[in-house]
């Protein structure tokens, strides 16, 4: 069974940056990331990241995250900067592999960005 481990989530002031690491145990994945939930609103993407390093974005944090992963330690990490109180939410690692049909949601973080 995959286990993921989920680190950098706290308290940080509007303006100021964090990092979100999430590590995947043993398997290899295609596709790694990160999802979010704000109370009241439907989880949402954040930003994912293939194998062959393609991105993909949610609108609302282009320009202000960068993701990135290591496949030789199997983890995905996100850098957070300018961060808004619009992104306080519980943030999710999402890690999932086509080739063996697997999907995995991590237990989530807690984000909150004061104002």
């Amino acid at each position: 069974q995959v286990q993921l481990v989920e680190s950098g989530g706290g308290l940080v002031q509007a303006g100021g940056s964090l990092r979100l690491s999430c590590i995947a145990s043993g398997s290899a994945f295609n596709v790694m990331g990160w999802y979010r939930q704000a109370p009241g609103k439907q989880r949402e993407l954040v930003a994912i990241v293939t194998s062959g390093g393609i991105t993909n974005y949610g609108d609302s944090v282009k320009g202000r995250f960068t993701i990135s992963r290591d496949n030789a330690e199997n983890s995905v990490s996100l850098q957070m900067n300018s961060l808004k109180s619009e992104d306080t939410a519980v943030y999710y690692c999402y890690v999932g592999s086509s080739k063996q049909g697997v999907e995995v949601w991590g237990q989530g973080t807690l984000v909150t960005v004061s104002s």
